[in-house]
């Protein structure tokens, strides 16, 4: 059997320094970077803490400030990198500009249609199309026969496609026959 290489006091040590470290490090990145990075840049601190153990002074906290200032300026220039390549990619192949005027949001549509199945209906059709399920593990999310999956699944789809079509009726979505009916 394989022996822990970390003994218990090392565990403690650490423990001890991180709770030491841990709100003066995350008060430094609070005031320099966004709320969404906080966490994990605190974590990434911690990790290199712990690597580094053996080397922890005996006033951690201005140490740890000084990792977490590293692993912040690491971050910032990922990002910097991540914005200047989206750049470079929009300008040598920039995104095709779609003409909205007369178009109708399909989303907006089938949403609708959505909305008018009865909630069971709705999820079974999204268990299918959404996430991808076959019948037979639709019937299992469902804890139901596989029979009964499928003939659900079936009524789902006949409804789904009733409501499509009163929605697209309804929204004028249908072409009217173009030209002059007297020619």
């Amino acid at each position: 059997m394989k022996s822990n290489p970390i003994n218990t006091s090392e565990e403690q040590i650490f423990s001890r320094i991180a709770h030491e470290v841990v709100e003066p490090v995350r008060q430094y990145l609070v005031r320099r970077t966004d709320p969404g990075m906080i966490d994990d840049l605190l974590s990434e601190t911690l990790v290199v803490l712990w690597r580094r153990r053996g080397e922890i002074p005996p006033t951690p906290v201005p140490w740890a400030i000084g990792i977490a200032r590293l692993q912040l300026s690491n971050a910032q220039r990922s990002t910097r990198r991540q914005s200047q390549l989206i750049q470079k990619i929009i300008t040598l192949d920039p995104p095709p500009i779609i003409d909205t005027t007369d178009a109708v949001d399909d989303d907006d549509v089938l949403h609708a249609a959505m909305e008018e199945l009865k909630p069971e209906e709705a999820e079974i059709l999204r268990l299918w199309a959404w996430d991808e399920l076959n019948i037979t593990e639709i019937s299992q999310v469902l804890t139901t026969s596989k029979n009964a999956a499928s003939i659900r699944l079936h009524r789902a789809k006949r409804k789904l496609k009733t409501h499509l079509e009163k929605q697209m009726a309804s929204s004028d979505l249908v072409e009217e026959p173009k030209g002059d009916a007297t020619q």
